[in-house]
């Protein structure tokens, strides 16, 4: 049996002339939590919808399982988990309505699986009689989630499933991701938040339908071994401005109420660039030392793809 739960080569998908996806090649260890980073328009909605057979690839091959994803589609759908960005569950239904339906689909039986999803099911149990549309975002969240379970999936397929969730729901719900992984289950996740593809075994770094980096996310961020200076400014693209005029600055770019700007190690301190500001008319900076992160790498990856 191959040590692989998901193999692509390849994988290409067209939609007039926009290429979503550019001979995509990857794969994905039994067991891992494989997380997809990259911005809207990508193309890992394309990816995830191709590889829960809802969508035929141009050119490539994708095999899950050791099926292929057209040729073998019903089988694998047996096997598959899906969870889709937009919340896909029938609203008009109860939260047990659609528990038991999506059961029902699969021949799944409820009592026999209800140990995958209890942690999290157990907190939407109180609302049972409540219609899924009456939710709010966590909750449903929580829902799609025990419905994609309920049939004891072998692979689970996540398409940014905590977009738009508050805070405690996000930790609660990776918090299951983890526990859902010590049973085997091979988990493809795609996210916009950098907090969570930290807890990642492996992430892919994906613009433009292709990837840029694969590793674990401690070595995609120690492979671009830079100083990062965290800035801030009333006069923010002033403050941009400025810096990229700065002979050691590699890259300054906006972060929330802050810029980073990068340089090598060693080149630079806080000081030097708060007098390089000052005498460049800037007043008042505050600056101080920063840790990369993968969104800076991406950053990096980036602006060497499109230079």
């Amino acid at each position: 049996m191959s040590e692989y739960a998901i193999r692509c080569e390849g994988l290409g998908k067209q939609y007039g002339k926009t290429q979503a996806l550019d001979d995509l090649c990857f794969s994905v260890k039994r067991g891992e939590i494989f997380g997809f980073i990259g911005p809207d328009g990508a193309g890992k909605t394309s990816l995830f919808r191709i590889l829960t057979t809802l969508l035929l690839p141009d050119t490539g091959t994708a095999i899950v399982e050791g099926y292929d994803v057209v040729k073998d589609y019903k089988a694998l759908r047996k096997i598959l988990g899906y969870m889709p960005g937009k919340f896909s569950l029938y609203q008009d239904l109860t939260v047990e309505e659609n528990l038991n339906f999506f059961a029902g689909i699969f021949n799944a039986d409820i009592r026999e699986n209800y140990y995958l999803i209890k942690d999290i099911y157990d907190q939407i149990a109180p609302f049972a009689k409540r219609r899924a549309g009456k939710l709010s975002g966590g909750m449903k969240q929580k829902l799609a989630l025990s419905c994609a379970l309920i049939h004891k999936p072998v692979v689970l397929v996540l398409d940014e499933p905590t977009t738009g969730v508050d805070a405690v729901s996000r930790r609660e719900f990776w918090e299951m991701l983890i526990r859902l992984k010590k049973e085997g289950i091979t988990i493809i996740v795609a996210t916009p938040y950098m907090d969570e593809a930290i807890l990642c075994d492996r992430v892919a770094l994906i613009q433009h339908g292709k990837i840029l980096a694969t590793d674990t996310p401690v070595a995609i961020t120690q492979a671009y071994p830079r100083q990062l200076f965290r800035i801030r400014s009333n006069n923010t693209l002033g403050l941009i401005r400025q810096l990229k005029e700065h002979p050691e600055i590699q890259s300054a770019d906006m972060f929330g109420e802050f810029v980073h700007a990068s340089a090598e190690p060693g080149k630079l301190d806080p000081a030097e660039i708060r007098t390089f500001l000052e005498q460049a008319g800037l007043g008042q900076t505050e600056v101080s030392i920063a840790t990369p992160g993968i969104e800076d790498c991406f950053i990096d990856l980036m602006r060497k793809e499109n230079e």
